[in-house]
């Protein structure tokens, strides 16, 4: 199998940035709905197309909403975001689902730290791209395709987004 990227990772590409902009913007809440709903209604089931037995990171999600309705506390919420990227670890032979699986432990991740949240992007883009054309497509289309999913984790943070956020997270972006 080729060598394939893990993740995208030029922070300077207009949807990237994009998506940056409007993060800095909001709520530690807010960026943790979009991360949670977008997971889950995109990467659970890119992930459990390869792996359907595989429930760790549906239960890393369902463990993030549970801390975030205050039913649990971080540690417990913790360990099941571990075990999700535990999964991603064991599917390395499959970099589309290690991408989601990535993608959607560093979502689940937000509740600890607003800034896991780029993970949706960087991982999650990834994901879908390789799903979607495969490993050995060429870097160009493969961006092309991670581009596209950006816009449309855009579209739905900028659906969720309150406009002039009392509050927004403070992130200091270690890139």
């Amino acid at each position: 199998m080729p060598k394939t990227r893990k993740m995208l990772s030029d922070w300077d590409t207009p949807y990237i940035q994009s998506i940056v902009k409007i993060i800095e913007t909001q709520s530690k809440v807010t960026l943790v709905t979009w991360a949670l709903d977008y997971s889950e209604q995109i990467l659970v089931p890119l992930f459990s197309k390869y792996y359907p037995d595989d429930l760790r990171p549906q239960n890393a999600i369902n463990a993030a909403r549970e801390w975030l309705a205050g039913e649990i506390k971080l540690p417990q919420a913790k360990t099941a975001i571990l075990q999700c990227h535990g999964a991603a670890r064991e599917a390395e032979e499959n970099p589309a689902a290690q991408a989601a699986a990535r993608a959607i432990g560093q979502s689940a991740s937000t509740i600890h730290s607003a800034g896991h949240c780029m993970g949706l992007a960087l991982y999650g883009a990834l994901a879908v791209a390789y799903d979607t054309l495969g490993t050995s497509a060429p870097w160009g289309r493969l961006e092309q395709c991670a581009a596209d999913e950006c816009r449309r984790m855009w579209d739905a943070l900028n659906a969720l987004a309150v406009e002039n956020e009392p509050n927004p997270a403070k992130i200091t972006w270690k890139c």
